[in-house]
This record gives structure tokens, C-alpha cells and sequence, in this order.
């Protein structure tokens, strides 16, 4: 890496680390119950843009281990499930707009997404019904769930088209993040068979995978869609972005 790319990296892990730590005081967003949004996405996002995927994704990954030391000090948890959930999730959005960006204006982007999250729904079915992991009932809710957000996220997505590269950028948010939570979801389950997790719970059910991954996945891809094209922008502007 450039000397440029490691100070990069470490701006990267700093601001994400720090942000997200106040955010889970709720100093940026509410924390309604359990669920804390997690608006700190949008920094990791825009540096894998902006610098290149590694970048991001390395900041991401130094990062969310030094807020996971801060928040639940778990630090098997935090190697195991956060890190490599947050490195190959951002490492993926930057992959993608770097090699997409040639058409990064193209509607098609936009469509996929919704053709994403609707294949996790189907697949959510096909765990319920073939498999058995879940009950029906639970199965069409998180179905429901899915469905609903990507029609949020596509009709948002087509109503600020003229944003530069929104649809290209909308794409890759989702399809890391999408990523990320699924890793998430299952590395917290499978660490829970062996371990207690900071809740004090264990031995998750299967369907957790499912609550954790859609949990990950609600309470970030907003913040990630709104200010990473922002940011981006602003990048563009001074000439210092990748796109």
C-alpha cells in the first residue's frame, strides 16, 4: 500500500471507531429497544470509493474492533464474526464500483437490488418450508420484511437518479452490506453454540441468523444509500475519488 493508502486506512478506522461508539451511546441516531442504527457505515463505504476497496475495507475492519473493544469488550466476538463481516463487506462495495463504474448510471443497478433482497425472501421460504428451520408464520414475516425493503430502497433510489452514480452506488452499498450481515448473522449463531455471547445468551435458535443478518442489514443500508453518495461527491469535486 501507498503511504496515501495507509494514512487513508487509518482516518478510515479512527473516524469509523469514534462515530460509531457515540452512535451506539446515542448521541447520532435514537436507540429504540435493542435496535441502534448505525449511521458510522457511510465512512467505510465512501473511503472504499474514494481510496479503493482496500482501504475501506482495512478502516473498516481496524475500526469495528476498536468500538467492539469499547462497546462489549468481547474480543474473540469481535475477530471471529465483526471483523472479517466489516472487511469483506466494504472490500466489496469498492470492488464494485471500481470495476461497474463505466455504467455506473444505469437503472439495471437499481433493479438488482430489489432482485437481491427478493431472493433472500424466497430463500427464507425454502428454510422454512424444505428445511424447517423456522415456523411459517415467523418465515413470512421476515419475508414481509425483506420485500418491503427493497421496494423502500428502489423507490428511493429511482427518486434521486440524478445524484451521480446513485444507482451504481445504491448496488454496491446494498450488495456489501448484504454480505457483511449475512456473515454476521451466521458468525454470531455459530459463535453462540459455543459460547456466551455479551447478552449473556447462547445457543441461539437457527432463525437468528436470519433476525441478526435483517437486524444488520435495516438499521444501516439508510444511512448508507443517503450520505455515501454525499461524500462521494464531494470527493469527486476535489478530484480526489476513484470514480
Amino acid at each position: 500500500m501507498k503511504p496515501r493508502d495507509i494514512a487513508a486506512s487509518a482516518l478510515c478506522a479512527a473516524l469509523y471507531a469514534v462515530i460509531g461508539y457515540m452512535s451506539y451511546l446515542g448521541i447520532f441516531t435514537p436507540a429504540i429497544g435493542v435496535v441502534r442504527f448505525w449511521p458510522s457505515v457511510f465512512i467505510p463505504a465512501s473511503f472504499a470509493i474514494i481510496y479503493g476497496p482496500l482501504v475501506g475495507a482495512l478502516g473498516a475492519a481496524v475500526g469495528i474492533f476498536i468500538s467492539d473493544m469499547l462497546i462489549h469488550g468481547n474480543a474473540l466476538l469481535s475477530l471471529s464474526v465483526g471483523v472479517p463481516a466489516n472487511f469483506i463487506g466494504f472490500y466489496i462495495v469498492g470492488y464494485l464500483v471500481l470495476k461497474l463504474k463505466e455504467k455506473g448510471d444505469s437503472i439495471v443497478w437499481v433493479i438488482a437490488v430489489g432482485l437481491e433482497l427478493l431472493i433472500i425472501a424466497l430463500l427464507v421460504f425454502l428454510a422454512s418450508i424444505v428445511l424447517g428451520l423456522m415456523s411459517y408464520d415467523v418465515a413470512v414475516a421476515y419475508a414481509i420484511g425483506l420485500v418491503v425493503t427493497a421496494l423502500a430502497i428502489v423507490i428511493y433510489t429511482i427518486g434521486r437518479r440524478k445524484t451521480p452514480y446513485a444507482p451504481l452506488l445504491t448496488f454496491s452499498c446494498s450488495t456489501g452490506l448484504l454480505v457483511g450481515s449475512i456473515i454476521i448473522g451466521l458468525g454470531v449463531w455459530l459463535f453462540s453454540q459455543y459460547f456466551v455471547l455479551p447478552s449473556g445468551a447462547r445457543s441461539l435458535a437457527p432463525e437468528a441468523v436470519l433476525l441478526w443478518m435483517l437486524w444488520v442489514y435495516v438499521t444501516e443500508i439508510p444511512f448508507m444509500i443517503a450520505l455515501t453518495p454525499i461524500t462521494v461527491n464531494i470527493a469527486q469535486r476535489m478530484k480526489i475519488s476513484q470514480i
